[in-house]
């Protein structure tokens, strides 16, 4: 999911001449404004869910490491960075903000 999201953003943005709005609402990025975040999380818990069964005693640490990965991503370097960003360019612009009304902010599902 990470990929197919960087790979429609690159994409998006390589078809200048095409674009309705100057940031991406199409593919995943119509469900959701961070999918690619999505998809980093889904690896990150998806691992620590799958390795659930064979935890004992001090390797449950490990658990660590998705909560770090979502504490980053959710609250210092990845939705805030972008969102700080996206509002300082665009904030007043009345489509901006009729995609955020509709767009979920991470998972990606129809709102």
């Amino acid at each position: 999911m990470e990929s197919i999201a960087d790979a429609q953003k690159f994409t998006f943005y390589q078809n200048k001449k095409t674009m309705q709005t100057p940031w991406i609402e199409t593919g995943l990025w119509k469900y959701s404004r961070h999918p690619n975040y999505f998809g980093e999380l889904f690896v990150w818990w998806g691992i620590f869910v799958a390795v659930v069964p064979v935890l004992t005693g001090w390797s449950w640490l490990s658990i660590v490491g998705p909560l770090s990965i979502t504490g980053l991503l959710l609250f210092v370097t990845g939705v805030p960075t972008v969102k700080k960003s996206m509002d300082k360019k665009f904030g007043e612009d009345s489509h901006y903000k009729e995609y955020l009304a509709k767009t979920r902010l991470l998972i990606p599902l129809p709102k």
